[in-house]
């Protein structure tokens, strides 16, 4: 796979400086049952990495001992780790919000069939990555027959209350470009969505996230191999704004890998950016217990013009 990173690390982005921190984001291993062509993590049904107890403990440690918001879960597919239920009853023991990153086929998945009723049981918001609301564009982007198994899930979610009104279970949706542009306005689309998920299907949702592709891992080296990359970045560079620096996650995230080094940002952790806390090279959460990292500098890259470029990207959607 081509490599991207050389060409990230020089930048011109502006210094940035970590607000307080109010979520937690984990990735509990690259391991998935699919192999999206826009997935930054690289992940994959035959990947091995994956956080061990021990580490999933000293998450908790972590949690019980400082005033963290959110807990948000991603991978691969997060739930693919043994540890996932452990992790979040507990973290919802301790009134921690919990946010599964799920990409829905897993909902049906052999061995998973209980795993919607699980995450409702549990009051855990979703964020399902469904990256058009056309069969034709999705199935091109995450694989033959993903769509219609992402309807599935979404309307077995829907059963238990997922999305609808006065449950409080939140279902919000994910959408990623198929190609090298910027994401159309979020809530346009997010109308449009609704329009056509409820007409075809009777589906409902709360909120659509329009997320950027960012140019690292498997998306980045697709954009090298047709000879995209350079447009890509001065694509991102020409519709920066600066408003959206305000908003960035990173100014309130941390994330944290399978390992239990830390980073500023998902993407950062990607690109083997560690967050700087000590004279290290990698700083464990171990290290950070009784640390408050407010005010720290962020490690920033070209990347980075991925987060504030047009309306603005972060996990949470548009800035």
């Amino acid at each position: 796979m081509l490599d991207t990173r050389p060409m990230l690390m020089v930048t011109d982005f502006p210094e940035i400086k970590r607000d307080r921190m109010d979520m937690l984001q984990v990735n509990l291993g690259y391991l998935c049952n699919l192999s999206c062509t826009h997935c930054h993590v690289n992940a994959g049904p035959r990947r091995t990495e994956l956080m061990t107890r021990e580490t999933v403990d000293l998450v908790l440690s972590y949690l019980e001992t400082h005033d963290v918001g959110a807990l948000d879960l991603t991978g691969g597919a997060p739930e693919m780790n043994p540890e996932f239920r452990y992790l979040v009853q507990e973290a919802r023991r301790l009134g921690v919000k919990v946010i599964d990153r799920c990409n829905l086929t897993i909902l049906l998945e052999p061995g998973y069939e209980d795993l919607a009723a699980f995450l409702a049981a549990h009051q855990v918001e979703i964020v399902a990555s469904l990256p058009c609301y056309l069969k034709e564009n999705v199935d091109k982007q995450r694989g033959k027959g993903v769509y219609d198994s992402s309807i599935e899930a979404l309307i077995r979610l829907n059963d238990l209350g997922y999305g609808m009104p006065e449950t409080g279970l939140s279902l919000n949706l994910v959408y990623n470009p198929g190609g090298a542009f910027l994401p159309p306005g979020q809530a346009a689309l997010e109308s449009e969505y609704k329009r056509q998920l409820d007409e075809h299907f009777g589906i409902q949702f709360n909120q659509l996230f329009t997320i950027a592709n960012m140019p690292i891992s498997r998306f980045g080296s697709v954009l090298l191999s047709k000879g995209e990359f350079n447009n890509y970045m001065a694509l991102l560079k020409s519709a920066y704004s600066e408003e959206n620096l305000k908003n960035v996650m990173c100014r309130s995230l941390i994330s944290l890998d399978w390992q239990g080094y830390l980073y500023d940002c998902d993407f950062n952790q990607m690109l083997d950016m560690p967050l700087i806390a000590s004279d290290r090279t990698k700083t464990h959460l171990s290290e950070i217990m009784d640390n408050d990292l407010t005010g720290q500098a962020i490690q920033v890259g070209a990347h980075c013009y991925g987060c504030t470029a047009g309306q603005g990207s972060s996990c949470g959607g548009a800035l």
